[in-house]
């Protein structure tokens, strides 16, 4: 199993690198050119996800990207150190968490749209989206 690890301040403008190294990555693990566009949306979506956490949150933790090449899938982890809230904690008023939560749930719904494997998990001490592609092994050459 081999693991890149990229871990970037929480500031929009590395979003696109994040999404070149991953395709990079991506394409060198096996995935299948066709989805290569879909891991580069999935990814700047969870990334742009995290940046904004962070900066709303006043955090100053770089965004940690994981790119995990095993067998026969590839993986990729966004991970944040926001605290997020559990369903049962949102506030029933309307207010400004509200409109936050909603920008939340669209970008995690364009990214369950992008991506057939998708784990989301939360908690106070911060969340991850794991996403996951299968890979196909590279063609054996013949000489």
């Amino acid at each position: 199993m081999a693991t890149v690890e990229l871990r970037f301040s929480a500031l929009p403008e590395h979003v696109r690198t994040a999404r070149l190294v991953a395709a990079a990555v991506a394409r060198r693990a096996g995935v299948e050119e066709a989805v290569l566009d879909e891991v580069r949306l999935a990814v700047g979506e969870a990334c742009t996800r995290a940046v904004g956490l962070h900066q709303t949150g006043g955090i100053s933790a770089p965004v940690k990207v994981l790119l995990i090449e095993e067998e026969k899938q590839f993986s990729i982890e966004v991970g944040d150190e926001a605290p997020h809230a559990t369903p049962g904690d949102r506030a029933s008023g309307a207010g400004g968490g509200d409109a936050e939560a909603d920008e939340d749930e669209m970008g995690l719904a364009v990214i369950s749209g992008l991506v057939d494997d998708v784990e989301v998990s939360a908690g106070e001490h911060g969340g991850s989206i794991k996403m996951t592609w299968p890979t196909t092994p590279p063609p054996t050459i013949l000489v």
